[in-house]
């Protein structure tokens, strides 16, 4: 096959923009010559890529939002379906925003055009029979985490799990110090690390929560530091009025520099989310939590079929940390699991230990092999 071939990809948000770059970056290796269009950000627009329609067009959330743009994104995805059927790449490429690009994959699939996406929706956790919609979809699912791919094949859809890019990207071994010394934090003493969320929401109802929380803390260890680091300016912003309450307490607010927080500290406290995997990586004993909606928390419930919410519970397919939710995530509750931490130095060692060898399965070089697999359908007669 020619290297000057066409490859279609749609991303939806700044994580499938990252995602997009790396592979559009690796694919090239295999096909120098190779043309890129569709929707993309920043990253891909940078290495040449021809975006239809402004990646943010694509990122919405929420419930409200998506059905008030939803003639404009039905419009989008009419415009892509129609130009890739009349101009068939060699292979389409989804990454995440499955409710946009799953349907857009299905009509190109039917039509003959090779198809994969990238990051699974989380079909494992809830609405499990949109198995059987992908399965019509691609023939291709590229998986970050390895149990994602273990559903897939139980289910007969052809899968490949390639690693997670931000398993690749966090050292294995991490510099406590280092980090300490960047923030113009002192080097010794117990520090904790509290992110209560990135969305306004979540800090709303996780922000006060976490500083009363660290209050119970310091009754049991006065020594104890707190370091919060927004998520953004704007969170940054609520953050700091929250903590008009808690002047008198060494809670410190930071602009951004999560990773560096969560390096620099001891013990982790935070939300339930992505943030839980990089807390992984950085082999940082953790305590999770999640509040929401009590109708929305009550749906969910039904809607759920895993045990778990925090992804080293799900990787590990166990309860390894502590996860307390919704009723349960009270400021009492919260500081006994993190102070255990403290008191018991044994198992927050093992724990960290056992990080170490997660983060080993999931550093895979995940772009080079999701290129590897996608060239190989490329080249499948």
């Amino acid at each position: 096959m020619s290297d000057h071939i066409h490859i279609g990809i749609v991303v939806g948000e700044a994580s499938g923009d990252i995602l997009g770059a790396a592979l559009m970056q690796e694919l090239r290796k295999h096909f120098p010559t190779a043309e890129f269009s569709g929707i993309g950000g920043p990253r891909m627009l940078a290495q040449g890529f021809h975006s239809y329609f402004p990646q943010d067009r694509l990122a919405v959330m929420g419930l409200i939002e998506p059905l008030k743009r939803l003639p404009e994104l039905l419009r989008i995805r009419k415009f892509l379906r129609e130009h890739f059927i009349a101009n068939p790449p060699a292979v389409f490429i989804g990454v995440d925003s499955p409710d946009f690009t799953i349907s857009l994959e299905t009509s190109l699939k039917e039509k003959g055009i090779k198809t994969v996406h990238y990051v699974s929706p989380s079909v494992w956790a809830w609405r499990q029979k949109r198995i059987f919609k992908i399965a019509r979809a691609v023939d291709l699912m590229l998986t970050l985490l390895p149990f994602e791919a273990k559903f897939y094949i139980e289910h007969n859809v052809p899968v490949e799990f390639v690693g997670h890019h931000l398993a690749d990207e966090i050292p294995l071994h991490v510099d406590k110090i280092a980090a300490r010394k960047l923030l113009g934090l002192p080097e010794e003493g117990r520090i904790v690390a509290l992110l209560p969320g990135s969305r306004g929401s979540e800090v709303e109802r996780m922000g006060e929560l976490f500083m009363r929380t660290a209050v119970y803390c310091l009754e049991q260890d006065p020594s104890l530091q707190f370091i919060v680091p927004a998520a953004s300016p704007d969170r940054y912003r609520q953050l700091h009025i929250q903590l008009n309450d808690f002047v008198d307490f060494p809670i410190e607010l930071i602009n951004g520099h999560s990773h560096d927080a969560m390096a620099a500290a001891d013990i982790v406290l935070l939300a339930s989310g992505t943030v839980t995997l990089e807390a992984l990586l950085l082999k940082k004993p953790m305590v999770v939590a999640y509040k929401m909606a009590p109708l929305t928390f009550k749906i969910l419930s039904w809607l759920v079929k895993t045990p778990w919410v925090s992804l080293p519970n799900l990787l590990a397919q166990k309860m390894l940390v502590p996860e307390l939710l919704q009723d349960n995530a009270t400021p009492e509750a919260l500081s006994a699991a993190v102070m255990n931490y403290f008191e018991n130095p044994d198992e927050a060692q093992a724990l960290s230990q056992t990080f170490a060898q997660m983060h080993n399965e999931l550093k895979r070089d995940a772009s080079a092999r999701a290129a590897d697999a996608v060239a190989r359908l490329i080249k499948q007669q």
